[in-house]
């Protein structure tokens, strides 16, 4: 039969004095114990005795206590996305996750529609974190950076395509992906290439940035042509696209009219709905029309054709908790940049 640790509503809170007679050690045992503190050597048997005491009455350390004790709080705060981030981001934030609980700071996803720059930093720094990590889609500013160290926070660290003054920035080069999938295509003799814009909400702060990279290298392509007295240019054509099947379907049923010999299709997850469109229209891919994502995920590799892509070497989440943990121990350093990730093409059989 299981032991019920549920406390009737009208008893009261357990607490550490409790565990510590239960175990029968010191209240500050208790304390070491449960707040994971490696200065204090205690033995792996009177570990195990506190955890089962405090299991059984049921009891958990106050974290505001705690915090009023240390003069500062645990918590990393990250805004949480509202983007639909695909396999590759969720890993790194799932791994960033892991790699701040191992290091013992608590990790608090705060839910921010609705809030601009500003009036998020003040939303967030009424919770009083050591840390921020803004994940780029509410852009900080420098005053709300300045309102998060006012309130307590020791290190700000934004992710996305710039960097803001006083906080740590993890660059995403997004202009990088675009430009390396077009400049594939070009070397593959494609010179009307079509780009994906996604219409779901909130990826424009990569799709933008990937469109321009496309135009940019289309502008260096089509200068290379002019030196060769080819004299074709290169065209991009942008390319509205919904994440769904009845989308992708009625662009495939035009795709004849756009002349297109090329798409570069924003991510593997659209090109991915796209190609099987398109070779429903009975276009053949690449014979008719080249392909290629980014990501570089398991499925595209899958495909017949297999797909080509563009890989994205991204830090990791746990060098990114390493970061943060060295910004927390010294918040007088000079906010650094650093590059969040690297691109490079994988040529398969789409493209």
């Amino acid at each position: 039969m299981t032991q019920s640790t549920e406390q009737p509503a009208d008893r009261p809170v357990p607490t550490s004095a409790d565990v510590a007679r239960l175990a029968g050690v010191s209240r500050a045992t208790v304390s070491y114990v449960l707040n994971n503190t490696s200065a204090v050597r205690i033995s792996d048997p009177t570990r195990r005795k506190v955890r089962e005491a405090a299991e059984r009455l049921g009891y958990v350390p106050h974290a505001a206590a705690r915090s009023l004790r240390a003069g500062h709080t645990r918590m990393v705060l990250l805004p949480t996305a509202h983007i639909p981030v695909g396999p590759l981001y969720s890993h790194f934030f799932n791994e960033l996750q892991w790699a701040l609980r191992r290091l013992d700071y608590t990790v608090v996803q705060y839910g921010s529609v609705g809030l601009d720059g500003d009036g998020a930093a003040r939303a967030w720094a009424e919770l009083r974190p050591v840390a921020v990590v803004s994940l780029g889609e509410i852009v900080l500013t420098p005053h709300g950076v300045e309102v998060l160290k006012r309130s307590g926070a020791k290190a700000v660290i934004t992710v996305g395509p710039g960097q803001v003054e006083g906080a740590h920035a993890l660059v995403m080069d997004q202009s990088g992906i675009g430009g390396r999938a077009v400049a594939h295509l070009i070397a593959r003799g494609c010179r009307r290439i079509g780009v994906v814009m996604p219409e779901e909400p909130g990826l424009g702060m990569f799709s933008g940035p990937r469109l321009a990279g496309a135009r940019a290298a289309a502008e260096a392509g089509a200068h290379a042509d002019a030196d060769a007295d080819a004299g074709v240019g290169v065209r991009i054509v942008p390319l509205p696209l919904a994440y769904a099947e009845d989308s992708a379907a009625a662009l495939a049923a035009r795709w004849r009219t756009l002349g297109l010999d090329a798409v570069f299709a924003f991510s593997d997850e659209y090109a991915m709905l796209l190609m099987r469109a398109l070779q429903d229209e009975g276009i053949s891919v690449p014979a008719e029309t080249a392909v290629i994502g980014s990501d570089d995920l398991l499925l595209g590799r899958l495909l017949r054709p297999r797909l080509s892509t563009v890989r994205i070497d991204m830090v990791t989440g746990r060098w990114l908790a390493d970061l943060v943990d060295r910004a927390v121990r010294d918040p007088r350093g000079d906010p650094e940049r650093y590059d969040l990730m690297d691109s490079r093409v994988v040529h398969r059989e789409s493209s």
